[in-house]
């Protein structure tokens, strides 16, 4: 394209301080450097993720920021050793990486990558520790290696999974996140059997992809927990057949589930990020059997108290990362089954906002209102 090799001045969304409203900026966005992509992003979808590291709770804040990392695009430029994309080519970036030579990499039961996990304290580059954003001079930090909140960006080439040119762009986006998180914890780790009885603990974006996952293996019975009783009528498109909320009950959550289900559910999946909702969802399976896994990332200082027994009875936990898809390898194939009608990502878009209104998106996902909203970065 005319503008590789070059600064590009763009619209981007910034995070000057924690908890503040983003404000639209026209920045600098450098060319990419040896082993990079710069992608130019057409959709954004919010995450939690975003909102939490926004907000900067119980974390290192790290500003001025450009967040984002749900999102869709395509590759206007790649700098010198990028040999997996070209220019042109549709893409998602992905806040994981794999770069296809570490030992995590090379193994079939790892997704995750020694060189890009993810790190939510770096806000530069890897190849030589600058940002390739600016404003009048001034760094603006990266975030998750993505920073999707920019009309371009700059991404490792190993966080950016190249896709079909004909899937619809606005509709996949998700898939950069949320639903391979939620869907992949499913089919992935927890892996239920047709027939099972499944437990999902919060119904946000990530929790209905989890239940999107036990629907499509089979599920005779996904009982959906969360404490917005207005989110199970929403739920039952992802096949959710009975709804549980804590605030209801005098007694803990994982002892009703176990009453209604004669001993305990066949597999159950948290994706809330409390603790204690992780104790529960283990805790709520069936003796002998029983699998749990944990999709959301707890306080720091959380701690995970349960008794041995409860392991020595049979039951299983387990932890997932971006549902043990490989950015590279897998997500090709997760937006091909898309493309053949095998799975439904449509009704993940509940509200549609312009990037100029970008801050109406995180008013929603606050208030708890619709799934995910989708930024249109072209008005």
């Amino acid at each position: 394209m005319s503008t590789a090799g070059q600064v590009i001045k763009c619209r981007a969304a910034v995070a000057w301080e924690a908890g503040k409203p983003l404000s639209i900026e026209t920045i600098e966005v450098a060319p990419p450097q040896k082993g990079e992509v710069r992608l130019k992003i057409l959709f954004n979808s919010l995450c939690r993720t975003d909102v939490y590291w926004w907000d900067a709770k119980g974390q290192t804040p790290l500003f001025p920021r450009i967040l984002g990392h749900e999102a869709s695009g395509i590759v206007e430029s790649v700098g010198k050793g990028a040999t997996h994309l070209k220019p042109g080519d549709h893409a998602l970036p992905i806040f994981t990486g794999e770069c296809g030579e570490c030992t995590y990499c090379k193994s079939e039961e790892s997704n995750l990558c020694e060189l890009l996990r993810i790190n939510t304290d770096r806000g530069v580059m890897l190849s030589d520790g600058k940002t390739r954003f600016s404003k009048n001079g001034q760094p603006i930090y990266h975030f998750v290696g993505t920073s999707t909140f920019s009309e371009y960006t700059v991404l490792h080439e190993g966080c950016v999974a190249k896709i079909n040119p004909a899937a619809p762009l606005d509709k996949v986006a998700v898939v950069s996140c949320g639903f391979c998180t939620g869907f992949g914890a499913t089919v992935n780790v927890a892996k239920p059997k047709p027939n099972n009885t499944v437990a999902v603990f919060g119904l946000g974006a990530v929790g209905l992809a989890a239940c999107e996952g036990a629907r499509v293996s089979g599920a005779s019975r996904i009982i959906g927990v969360d404490l917005l009783t207005n989110r199970f009528e929403q739920a039952k498109q992802f096949g959710v057949t009975d709804f549980v909320n804590p605030k209801d009950h005098n007694k803990p959550v994982q002892e009703v589930i176990a009453e209604m289900t004669n001993g305990g559910v066949d597999r159950a999946i948290e994706c809330t990020g409390s603790i204690q909702a992780s104790i529960s969802a283990f805790e709520c399976t069936h003796d002998g059997w029983g699998t749990a896994v944990l999709v959301s990332v707890p306080k720091k200082d959380a701690e995970f108290k349960t008794h041995p027994m409860k392991f020595m009875e049979g039951r299983t936990l387990k932890g997932t990362f971006y549902g043990h898809y490989r950015p590279r390898t897998d997500i090709p194939g997760v937006v091909e089954k898309y493309l053949n009608k095998e799975l439904e990502l449509d009704k993940f878009i509940t509200h549609p906002v312009p990037f100029s209104e970008i801050n109406t998106a995180f008013d929603l996902m606050l208030k708890g209102e619709g799934i995910r909203c989708l930024i249109c970065m072209e008005e």
